[in-house]
């Protein structure tokens, strides 16, 4: 949304929140205007059952934590200004993150988003509302870098978390442009997801950039073959390597297949691969007949081919990245959310 929108949105909830406390009475809702601007955009002035309360409201268009804390920091600052007297400072945005809404708490700055989620404390009023959806999905600098492209550049940083990369480094590494790696730093450091030094940069929360991409990521966005064959899981994933090897085919097992051989208390029935090529060659070979419903076997082309990146070798099968198994496996249904979180427990988390 644009700011302007925000704006009218922002003064609507002011309204209906404050309409709903019934000792709260007339509320006047002022835009602010010239040198009155630098206080905040909204002024607003209310009646409580006790006394006149004055609010200063700043508006942005995301609330994403680096914005919280540039809002927290300007209210810190203004307190020194004589025209501040003592008014209560309110954050508002279309949405406010849990991260965001720690800062403002943290910083006694009330907040107040477009999804209805909230946190005033003034006087006799105290409002606390969470866990509101977000209505506006995420902004689009943040979509941006679970682009496929832009991904390359978050495998490198998970697989790595603990070091420091220089631009031309995690270019090279990544495979991609030093453009790229600016954009990619630039959504990670708006979220407050990295940590720079002389040394370059690195992730700070390696586990809110996984979960937030998990939910933002779908496997089937990838091209996907699906098949039925008579044998079982491990023996037709030992034809997948052997007819990759022959045909000289890149290939990696992922989802439950993989997580099978990196957190060995997973149980399954259906295998699944990536392959760098030649879906139906290797099928032929393999004997997997193509079907609708009932595959329990399905080959992806990945959308990129970064997604082999950090595949390894276990008992002689290539598997993919314990990153990307773990995309691979939160969207599935339940079993796979439970698969998924064994993989970041006994395996990513440990190696962080």
């Amino acid at each position: 949304m644009k700011i302007n929108e925000i704006e009218q949105k922002s003064r609507q909830m002011l309204e209906n929140v404050f309409s709903e406390i019934p000792f709260i009475k007339n509320v006047e809702i002022t835009r602010q205007e010239g040198e009155e601007q630098d206080l905040s955009d909204f002024f607003v002035s209310l009646n409580t059952s006790e006394r006149r309360v004055n609010l200063l409201v700043e508006i942005k268009s995301s609330g994403q934590p680096r914005l919280a804390r540039e809002v927290v920091n300007k209210f810190l600052r203004l307190k020194e200004d004589s025209r501040y007297s003592g008014a209560y400072p309110v954050f508002m945005a279309s949405y406010i993150s849990e991260t965001s809404a720690n800062i403002c708490k943290e910083g006694d700055v009330g907040y107040l988003d477009l999804a209805g989620n909230a946190y005033l404390s003034f006087g006799s009023i105290f409002i606390s509302r969470e866990g509101r959806k977000n209505p506006y999905v995420s902004t689009r600098a943040l979509r941006s870098i679970y682009r496929p492209k832009s991904s390359r550049v978050l495998r490198v940083l998970l697989m790595t978390p603990e070091r420091y990369w220089k631009f031309q480094e995690l270019s090279d590494e990544a495979g991609v442009s030093l453009g790229q790696v600016a954009n990619v730093k630039k959504g990670l450091k708006d979220w407050e997801w990295i940590k720079e030094g002389s040394r370059g940069f690195r992730l700070s929360d390696p586990r809110s950039l996984l979960m937030d991409w998990a939910k933002n990521y779908s496997f089937e966005k990838n091209k996907i073959f699906k098949f039925y064959t008579l044998e079982g899981p491990e023996n037709a994933e030992n034809k997948i390597a052997e007819v990759c090897g022959k045909i000289n085919a890149g290939y990696a097992l992922t989802a439950f297949s993989a997580a099978a051989r990196i957190a060995p208390a997973v149980r399954y029935k259906r295998v699944t691969a990536y392959l760098s090529g030649r879906v139906n060659d290797v099928a032929g070979y393999a004997d997997f007949k193509r079907v609708e419903s009932g595959a329990n076997v399905v080959l992806a082309l990945p959308l990129d081919e970064g997604i082999f990146y950090g595949a390894t070798e276990v008992n002689g099968m290539k598997i993919a990245s314990p990153i990307q198994v773990f995309l691979d496996l939160y969207g599935l249904k339940t079993r796979g959310r439970e698969a998924a979180d064994m993989v970041l427990k006994q395996v990513i988390e440990p190696a962080w």
